[in-house]
């Protein structure tokens, strides 16, 4: 049985993106459902490929498919908010990359859920591993964790 981990504090992120609650996230006890919080890790990771021009999800020959996801819960996210979706890189292999993610209630210094997110770079078409090219580690060396 593993330990559960202490909500992870805002200032171990560098990197942060916003992301809005929906109507449609909210379950019928009032809360951001927890199917939801994978999705924020999602949008959050994926965005971030974009803007840093990793990916174009739509043409790059190769992509990033989830490979092993999980989060832990501390406090309850509600509609409306606005949560910030800290990312940072944990490890990064030579096809994979491990995230940590923690999502915050607005400026809250502790993480209402965190957990990880694992991406192996594929060929879009073989969905077969290919190598991170040394142009993507870079940008993946600048998002490495602050501890």
């Amino acid at each position: 049985m593993s330990v559960r981990p202490t909500p992870a504090a805002r200032n171990s992120f560098s990197e942060f993106r916003q992301i809005a609650t929906r109507w449609m996230d909210v379950d019928i006890y009032g809360h951001v459902n927890n199917v939801q919080y994978l999705s924020f890790f999602d949008t959050a990771v994926n965005s971030w490929y974009v803007d840093k021009g990793l990916i174009d999800p739509a043409r790059s020959n190769t992509i990033f498919l989830v490979v092993e996801t999980g989060c832990h819960y501390f406090a309850e996210l509600k509609f409306p908010e606005t949560i910030e979706a800290g990312i940072k890189i944990s490890k990064l292999g030579s096809s994979s990359v491990v995230y940590e993610i923690a999502l915050f209630k607005g400026n809250e210094a502790k993480a209402a859920a965190q957990g990880r997110f694992v991406h192996v770079l594929v060929d879009r078409k073989t969905r077969r591993p290919v190598r991170i090219p040394d142009i993507m580690r870079e940008v993946f060396i600048g998002l490495g964790s602050k501890e």
